[in-house]
């Protein structure tokens, strides 16, 4: 049985991916998380363990902060394979998407 603590956090978790989604309705995250399953994945690799790209898992991720992963979402890496997905999707979806990523709810 999990400790308190750990019920605590898990909650803590629910609530902050329930309010941070606010704007996003269900659908809109089950597109999200095809999308970066199948164009991230395509390579990040299809389990987000990298591929032609890097892994985007979060222990491999934790270095970058939500920002700067939404601007690597939105306007690519310059002089590397990685495009700008911005005009596909918008701030507030790859904002979603770079928290995801960080606590893992994609690669699931």
């Amino acid at each position: 049985m999990p400790s308190r603590l750990a019920i605590s956090a898990m909650i803590a978790t629910l609530l902050v991916a329930a309010a941070h989604a606010g704007d996003l309705g269900t659908d809109d995250i089950a597109r999200l998380s095809e999308f970066v399953r199948q164009d991230c994945g395509s390579c990040h690799g299809l389990t987000l363990k990298g591929g032609l790209g890097s892994p985007l898992l979060p222990k491999d991720i934790a270095h970058y902060d939500k920002e700067t992963l939404t601007e690597v979402i939105l306007y690519g890496v310059p002089t590397t394979a990685m495009p700008g997905w911005d005009g596909v999707i918008d701030r507030d979806e790859a904002e979603w998407i770079a928290d995801a990523l960080k606590d893992g709810r994609i690669a699931e």
